[in-house]
């Protein structure tokens, strides 16, 4: 059982909000999946530019708290570009017992409450 790592808990993430915002109609320009690099996902709706900050939160953790500190640089930097931020935290953890690691052996929960405008 190997233990995921950050950029891999990461990825996880990013393809959840990735297809949630495709269900939704968003069209992509850009996608970094970098870890930490931030916007995770810029796109277009309804012809207005949108910033998504993905972060992949483990069990215990809330995937709906945010750190707004962090959070308000973000949005700072997406005024200048007339930009809608949101805030995308997807809650994973270990499916046979929430106190392990997230591995790539075994299957894992979902806590992803959706986007929340910041």
């Amino acid at each position: 059982m190997s233990q995921l790592t950050d950029q891999e808990l990461h990825n996880l993430a990013m393809n959840i909000v990735g297809k949630d915002l495709e269900e939704q109609g968003y069209e992509f320009l850009g996608v970094n999946s970098e870890f930490k690099k931030d916007p995770q996902f810029v796109a277009l709706k309804d012809k207005k530019l949108h910033f998504v900050i993905v972060r992949a939160i483990e069990y215990p953790h809330d995937p709906r708290e945010i750190d707004m500190i962090f959070l308000e640089t973000i949005k700072q930097h997406a005024k200048k570009f007339d930009a809608r931020t949101f805030y995308a935290g997807v809650g994973l953890a270990n499916s046979r017992n929430y106190e392990l690691p997230v591995s790539s052996s075994e299957d894992y929960v979902i806590n992803y409450p959706g986007l929340k405008e910041i």
